[in-house]
């Protein structure tokens, strides 16, 4: 059983797929942050913007059938992105499967600290500052950095991944999201091995 926040079909905004069209599905839980405001501060994770608490028990076929749902009919091999919280706390390799032997394009967002299932399509790992990544989580298809943080990106620039970006730390003040902007950039002009990744939903006024 997985614990879902919500389904829903949109347009990826970050990283090497931004712009093509896939289905979210949102997995309640995280293992950084109770997702409770009242426990922000004291959580490894305190600068999450997104609500993960609550959902619904569904068996991994039940999810399968809502997203076929709201992918359109005949329009190419559908594409699934597992968000969160954290996904793999939930789902796992057999939860893949039942994706993939449908025709499913998979993709997991994690931020690398539990195992990571051998038969993920596309991986994105986000570390975060305080945490250890999991061995199976060193390697994948991209690694996106939420910047600032203390993390060492030198140490990070050595694991094996195909991309890797920067991506601005979203916050309520403006001003200091402007200027994580602008330590984004200045460090991707440093070293262009990073490329810079935006949250183009934001802008576009989509989730």
């Amino acid at each position: 059983m997985v614990m879902v926040k919500e389904i829903f079909y949109s347009i990826q905004g970050e990283g090497a797929k931004r712009g093509q069209p896939a289905v979210f599905v949102r997995v309640a839980g995280c293992n950084l942050w109770s997702g409770r405001e009242e426990q922000r501060k004291d959580a490894i994770c305190q600068f999450c913007d997104t609500d993960f608490l609550g959902g619904t028990r569904m068996m991994p076929v039940e999810i399968v059938r809502e997203v076929i749902k709201v992918w359109p009919s005949g329009c190419g091999r559908p594409s699934v992105v597992f968000t969160g919280g954290e996904p793999l706390l939930q789902v796992d390799a057999f939860a893949l499967e039942s994706f993939q032997i449908r025709g499913f394009h998979t993709a997991v967002e994690t931020n690398g600290t539990v195992r990571v299932p051998d038969n993920i399509d596309w991986l994105t790992v986000s570390p975060k500052a305080g945490t250890e990544l999991h061995e199976t989580a060193l390697a994948g298809d991209e690694l996106k950095v939420v910047w600032p943080q203390e993390l060492d990106l030198r140490e990070l620039r050595k694991l094996q991944f195909s991309h890797f970006w920067l991506q601005p730390k979203w916050v309520p003040c403006a001003a200091d999201v402007y200027e994580h902007e602008r330590q984004c950039i200045e460090k991707c002009l440093a070293d262009p091995r990073w490329g810079l990744s935006l949250q183009e939903q934001r802008a576009l006024g989509i989730k």
